[in-house]
């Protein structure tokens, strides 16, 4: 079975709200709403056309340049310590899917969806991984997800809409978040004129989970790379930065640091 035939159920319609299945080339609904699958294997649930900062064409080549090289996999490695019991995983704002096939591949019972809500980039998710389904989705907008379909939602790096995934997942869920520390790249940052990371961005994770979620754990990762030129200018062309210019950088030396938080609801397992 495809990926999307595997995940059909874990999907709703996001015109009525009804459950998907596959059928032939397209998910439908039994209102009839059908949404077809692209030759490349993901569907288009988004319902309407994605926004203006979505991932472009060439920001997801970039980035499948950079995560291809393993410069983030002790992050992935990380995020996957956090649900090893897991069968029925979301990521959201997924990218290339890099992040969870990296996980799927230790999880050999473990089916996955990747969501974005950039076109390109769940073109790419679609062929990443044989158990790893690619959707185009808008978290903010809402979820195609039925209530409690995933044990674990994945957010690196991404928006994160904790309401919606404290629905989509199971009662004793999990969900992880990466979150970029202050300085997090900084060197690329103030070189570049890049964007800034807050220092609260841990204490509004917290103050915006309360009523849905709450964390258990929290893991720092911090390490140092040196990045050639190709890299560093693939790593500053493969985010939002992108939309404001992309430099051509010099090979220099930059700081991960990143918070890997995990949260359950108020009554679910400590992680």
């Amino acid at each position: 079975m495809s990926p999307l035939g595997t995940v059909a159920p874990w999907l709703r319609c996001p015109v009525c709200g009804e459950s998907l299945r596959l059928a032939d080339r397209s998910m439908v609904c039994p209102a009839r709403h059908s949404f077809d699958v692209a030759k490349q294997g993901y569907v288009n649930l988004l319902g309407r056309a994605a926004p203006a900062n979505a991932d472009t064409t060439a920001m997801v080549a970039a980035r499948e340049r950079f995560l291809s090289r393993g410069h983030y996999d002790r992050i992935t490695d990380v995020v996957a310590g956090f649900i090893p019991g897991a069968r029925r995983l979301l990521e959201v704002g997924a990218g290339t899917g890099h992040h969870l096939a990296r996980i799927l591949d230790h999880l050999p019972d473990t089916q996955g969806i990747a969501a974005d809500v950039s076109v390109p980039a769940s073109r790419r998710a679609a062929r990443t991984h044989p158990r790893m389904a690619a959707v185009v989705a808008d978290t903010w907008a809402g979820l195609p997800l039925v209530d409690g379909a995933v044990d674990a939602v994945l957010c690196i790096f991404a928006p994160r809409h904790l309401g919606e995934f404290a629905r989509v997942m199971t009662g004793d869920g999990i969900v992880v978040v990466v979150l970029p520390q202050a300085d997090h790249l900084q060197e690329l940052r103030t070189t570049h004129g890049l964007l800034e990371v807050g220092e609260d961005k841990l204490e509004r994770l917290v103050h915006s989970a309360r009523g849905h979620l709450d964390p258990v754990s929290s893991i720092d990762v911090a390490y140092d790379l040196d990045l050639t030129a190709a890299e560093a200018t693939d790593l500053i062309a493969m985010g939002p930065n992108a939309f404001h210019g992309s430099p051509i950088v010099p090979a220099t030396h930059v700081r991960v640091s990143v918070s890997c938080v995990a949260l359950t609801r108020p009554d679910g397992p400590v992680a």
